[in-house]
């Protein structure tokens, strides 16, 4: 049974003990035992006094023991705490800075090719797999928006932001609007726009809608139910990402097994438990690090994610990151992502 203890009640001892653990378990991949601690701890203590310490780092759930050994390797919450305290990431030198930069300001025929640039870039520099999303648009000014009748039912949305990004979406309604009905619904909206973004034109009919409906007129209620129907599809989009590296996972001994790797392959092409994981990070203010079942995600429970989003000016435009097992080289990999975010970033701006 695993006693709680809190994380500044550990000792002195019992922290460098469990930091030269946990770096000979990342190193190694091997349950460590007390003759190893001995050794590396730079500790002057005896077997036994280890193992009582080691013994007390079980009970309060740090460490376990593998029943096929002596020996003990981090848990969960182990890893936690060595990443909060223990760590100490040392930012990346010179060169490994001007060769992300380098490797990022190639020429790329797009956005998404140079998302896909960011994720191999990942991989190979971490050997774990690198998740790059691709970037969402700049939160932007609406200045009109204009519907034109299709076949079916269907209506093509125009929409400008800023008066020079025009971008267009196909929406399905219940029923045929005639054109003349269209132009009337769009002549309505865009005088609510006013200067307003897509989120506060939606909760501006919102508000509509329940303050003054009885005393809507037709042309009032068609924009709305128009609008209703544009918001509704436009939420179906989602955030999606390039994927590069999987087949490193392959040889890590904690991911070996086929069925495991099966499961986990199929959750990156399904995408929907890593969109999830990644769309939590996009608020996030730096690197984000879910160790294990932190993730909330069966699949991931034997992996580690390093996250950090990349922004377009003042704006957080998508999320960048690496997946490997637990037993990753934290110091290494967290600096990788923070720069990489940072320097797509750049990249991405110079492409405005």
């Amino acid at each position: 049974m695993v006693n709680d203890v809190p994380d500044d009640a550990l000792s002195e001892r019992a922290q460098q003990l469990l930091r030269a653990l946990i770096e000979n378990y990342i190193r190694d991949g091997q349950p460590v035992g007390s003759r190893v601690l001995s050794r590396d701890s730079g500790l002057q203590l005896s077997s036994a006094t280890i193992r009582n310490v080691m013994a007390d780092l079980e009970e309060w759930g740090f460490v376990t023991s593998p029943h096929t050994s002596a020996g003990r390797i981090p848990t969960d919450k182990g890893y936690r705490f060595f990443v909060d305290t223990l760590l100490q990431v040392q930012p990346l030198d010179g060169a490994a800075v001007t060769e992300i930069r380098r490797q990022l300001d190639g020429t790329h025929d797009s956005k998404k090719a140079l998302v896909a640039a960011a994720s191999q870039l990942l991989s190979s520099v971490t050997h774990l797999a690198g998740v790059v999303t691709l970037p969402r648009s700049p939160i932007a000014t609406t200045t009109q928006i204009e519907f034109v009748a299709l076949s079916e039912n269907r209506v093509l949305v125009i929409l400008v932001f800023d008066d020079r990004e025009v971008q267009n979406r196909i929406i399905q309604l219940e029923r045929h609007y005639s054109s003349e009905e269209l132009k009337r619904a769009s002549n309505y909206l865009n005088a609510q726009l006013r200067g307003r973004t897509l989120a506060e034109l939606r909760t501006e009919l919102l508000r509509q809608m329940r303050e003054t409906h009885e005393d809507m007129n037709q042309i009032m209620l068609d924009a709305i139910s128009v609008a209703q129907r544009f918001f509704a599809e436009g939420e179906k989009e989602r955030l999606e990402y390039v994927i590069a590296g999987e087949t490193n996972l392959m040889g890590v001994a904690e991911l070996s097994s086929v069925e495991k790797l099966r499961r986990l392959f199929e959750a990156f092409n399904e995408q929907r438990d890593v969109l999830h994981l990644l769309d939590h990070s996009l608020g996030a203010d730096g690197v984000q690090i879910f160790i294990g079942h932190e993730s909330g995600y069966q699949i991931l429970d034997d992996c580690s994610v390093v996250t950090a989003p990349y922004t377009s000016g003042d704006s957080v435009i998508g999320v960048l990151g690496v997946i490997g097992p637990t037993r990753m080289a934290y110091e290494r990999v967290i600096p990788i992502v923070e720069m990489t975010a940072k320097l797509l970033g750049s990249a991405l701006n110079l492409r405005r």
